[in-house]
């Protein structure tokens, strides 16, 4: 027997006080609402109500019923409410990670627009490097994840690809970076790859996700750059002290000038970075939907993202479909 559902039929019963009124009000038959009532009486062990010719009244037993039913449905329906906000993506705990360099604007945006987007769940973010989150997202130790591509990890799916262009932040003084000293022309806006040629540049740590690492640098030899040594550093500050050395070019996304350096975008992006939502294969629940939705908008808009010609909103992406 459905207890919940028996107890709301007996509670409109007291209300109306009459079954064929509480009959009309449910949109059901009068003698099955009868049988039901009786059914529930079997059932506690108790008589709730007295049937006359002029409708039925509430016993005793009836009337401390109804107290704690009305207890009972409410609760039952904050649960109800609460368990459909849980399915909604609207409360519960995600556990997601960025990447290394995603940008301080980037990920304040993030943050407030999932927050804004479900306010009742706790977004749990850490940054993590494309191989770590590949290795929790298959252990279960994380359920979304802004990873870099190439990312040959089985068992997980993917959102849509967005492409970050890379460009050379070089010292401000740099030949590259200022216009010639006679003033005949200004800089040009972008530089072509092959320009870079000879200088040591700054990557970062191979180790963090070793496939973009090599493809990076596969993708500056086949644009004619040809480093000279190739530095790593793990963060913007290490970075820019090594461009500030006055012989280092780092490759990296937009970044705004000051501080002695100044970026310049690579002639026809010819080195980008593919991102993209990743989770586990059949795991792609509503939070994770809205943590998606909500991150392919916020990269484009505040990470210098573009979608590719063909990208779009599909789900779920499982790995074996992604083009590496």
């Amino acid at each position: 027997m459905d207890l919940l559902l028996h107890l709301r039929y007996f509670r409109t019963v007291a209300e109306e006080q009459h079954f064929g009124r509480a009959a009309a009000r449910l949109r059901m038959a009068q003698p099955s609402l009868s049988q039901r009532i009786q059914r529930l009486e079997r059932e506690l062990g108790v008589r709730l109500l007295d049937r006359g010719p002029r409708g039925a009244a509430l016993t005793p037993a009836g009337r401390l019923v109804l107290a704690e039913t009305d207890h009972l449905l409410a609760a039952a329906d904050r649960l109800t409410a609460t368990v459909a906000r849980v399915h909604s993506g609207a409360l519960g705990t995600l556990r997601a990670a960025v990447p290394p360099g995603l940008g301080a604007t980037a990920v304040g945006h993030l943050l407030t627009a999932f927050r804004t987007r479900s306010p009742g769940a706790d977004l749990e973010l850490r940054e993590l490097p494309t191989a770590e989150q590949t290795a929790e997202l298959t252990a279960g130790t994380l359920d979304v994840g802004i990873v870099r591509h190439p990312c040959p990890a089985p068992g997980l799916a993917f959102g849509p690809t967005l492409h970050q262009p890379l460009g050379a932040l070089l010292p401000a003084d740099d030949p590259l970076a200022t216009p010639p000293a006679d003033g005949s022309s200004a800089a040009p806006p972008e530089l072509p790859a092959a320009a870079l040629t000879g200088r040591d540049l700054v990557l970062f740590p191979r180790a963090e996700a070793p496939a973009l690492h090599d493809e990076t640098l596969t993708a500056c030899a086949r644009h004619g750059c040809t480093p000279a040594t190739v530095h790593e550093a793990a963060g913007p500050d290490f970075t820019r002290a090594l461009v500030l050395s006055g012989r280092a070019v780092a490759l990296v996304p937009r970044t705004p000038d000051g501080d002695g350096t100044v970026w310049r975008p690579l002639r026809g992006a010819p080195v980008t970075w593919r991102t993209s939502t990743a989770w586990p294969e059949g795991k792609d629940g509503p939070a994770v939907r809205l943590f998606t939705d909500t991150a392919h908008e916020i990269l484009r808009e505040h990470a210098d993202m573009r979608p590719a010609p063909s990208t779009r909103m599909v789900f779920p992406r499982p790995a074996s479909e992604f083009p590496l």
